[in-house]
């Protein structure tokens, strides 16, 4: 399957009955004659084009150069199993998708679903019986960038870097002008009279999208108390549907009644992991957004090379301005202000919730901002773990200084208004102890302000 970006988005989307496009064959894209591609011209301080280097696979890559680490090629997987080790990727984060799409297409069926493999950063994609293994990260300055592996026992392990190809779907203006790159999670079908309209066009899933309009093209196994959702309606029995075909009822254990998991390293396709992935994709997507327009913005308002470097009280008022309203989105999804609530408790089968609240930080109280919850939400704590990302990180530092400012105003119950009026004070004072106790940058800033006083005035949002 191909795309162009010379067709409309929404047509491309649809066409693509897409769930996750790592990688989409291309062979049209947009060059600007007179300085290359968009990116050149509107981004030239981020390079996206140039040597990638803050980001795990480039790491991985340097590691085996240097004679570090080894890749190990074995059936039926050929380098997946050493390349998730290396990586240090659970199996337990298996998911599997269906839906044709990537690089790959052809190979992909309800009966060779795409595995997705996944970390807080890295996304890492496998077929059975194909040649090459697909790979998307968040580099910390260029944000989603994509490589290929060559998964051929007869090819040293060598990570080839993708842009155009991938760029003509993962860019949210598809290389048109303004757009930035991006990862995509996709639902291939739409809920409608109770059932599944299969022939529409595939919707993003973002943290506010309700769990039964999820997971479109997508397998699912776990415990989900009888929730009726998207997935695990097989193309077979619901493509070009002009009726809405029936959504599938009852929770799946495992795969196996489905297809041939044997060459899988599990049988499941996780609910946990599922969940954990849409938000990793819609928050990455919000921090790659603010660190190229606050880039750009900084670029054009403020003289010098240092602008980036300078502190929120550094910037001028106007700046600040432009900055407080480019930067709110970012805040109000760390603190999960739109997040689908969850009607029935979800409980994965594969191990991956454990794997993924093991990672921490905690306080010393032993809590975390991993730590799930999964009967009415999805996380314990309002505040997205990715506050933690190396792209987070990679922020201007008076767009860090603004997001954790804004934290300490709103978990300090200094900041009392509407949008986050359903975190409650025993929830805002727990997270922020946790925050303080694990993110010595916010605790500086939040210092200025005490412990949390949810009775005091609330501050304004573009107090510096």
């Amino acid at each position: 399957m191909s795309c162009t970006i010379t067709r409309s988005r929404r047509a491309r989307v649809a066409a693509s009955l897409g769930a996750l496009c790592l990688m989409v064959g291309s062979q049209s894209f947009a060059v600007d004659s007179q300085s290359g591609m968009v990116y050149d011209r509107e981004y030239p301080f981020v390079d996206y084009f140039g040597k990638a280097t803050g980001n795990d696979v480039a790491r991985l890559q340097e590691r085996i150069e240097r004679g570090e680490v080894k890749l190990k090629f074995s059936e039926p997987r050929g380098y997946l199993d050493s390349l998730l080790g290396a990586l240090r990727i659970d199996p337990s984060s298996q998911t599997l998708v269906f839906s044709k799409t990537s690089l790959q297409a052809q190979a992909i069926s309800p009966q060779t679903p795409r595995a997705i493999y996944f970390d807080m950063d890295t996304y890492v994609g496998w077929i059975p019986n194909t040649n090459l293994i697909e790979i998307a990260t968040m580099d910390s300055l260029r944000g989603a960038v994509f490589y290929t592996l060559s998964n051929r026992s007869a090819e040293p392990p060598s990570f080839g870097r993708e842009t155009l190809r991938c760029l003509a779907c993962h860019d949210t203006f598809s290389l048109q002008g303004g757009g930035v790159p991006n990862f995509l999670f996709l639902s291939a079908y739409t809920r409608e009279k109770g059932g599944a309209r299969t022939d529409t066009v595939a919707n993003l899933t973002t943290d506010a999208t309700p769990l039964e309009d999820r997971w479109g093209g997508w397998y699912v196994t776990g415990e989900l108390a009888g929730l009726t959702h998207l997935g695990n309606i097989p193309p077979a029995t619901a493509q070009r549907a002009s009726q809405p075909v029936p959504l599938r009822l009852g929770d799946l254990p495992n795969l196996d009644g489905m297809f041939d998991t044997t060459p899988y390293l599990t049988d499941k396709s996780d609910a946990v992991a599922l969940l954990v992935f849409e938000h990793q994709v819609y928050l990455h997507n919000l921090i790659i957004h603010a660190n190229y327009k606050a880039r750009r913005l900084l670029a054009a308002q403020v003289a010098g090379a240092t602008a980036p470097s300078l502190h929120w009280e550094q910037l001028p008022p106007p700046v600040q301005g432009r900055m407080q309203r480019l930067l709110e989105p970012l805040v109000r999804g760390l603190l999960l202000v739109d997040a689908a609530k969850l009607t029935v408790p979800v409980h994965g089968n594969s191990g991956f919730a454990k794997w993924f609240e093991s990672q921490g930080p905690r306080d010393a109280r032993g809590r975390s901002l991993r730590d799930l919850d999964l009967s009415t939400r999805v996380f314990r704590y309002p505040l997205s773990f990715l506050i933690y990302s190396e792209g987070f990180d990679e922020l201007p530092v008076g767009a860090r200084d603004y997001v954790y400012l804004r934290l300490a105003q709103i978990l300090t119950g200094r900041d009392r208004s509407p949008a986050y009026s359903t975190i409650s004070p025993p929830e805002r004072i727990a997270t922020f102890q946790i925050l303080t106790a694990t993110q010595p940058e916010f605790a500086r800033i939040a210092a200025r302000y005490g412990s949390p006083a949810p009775r005091r005035p609330p501050l304004t949002a573009t107090r510096g």
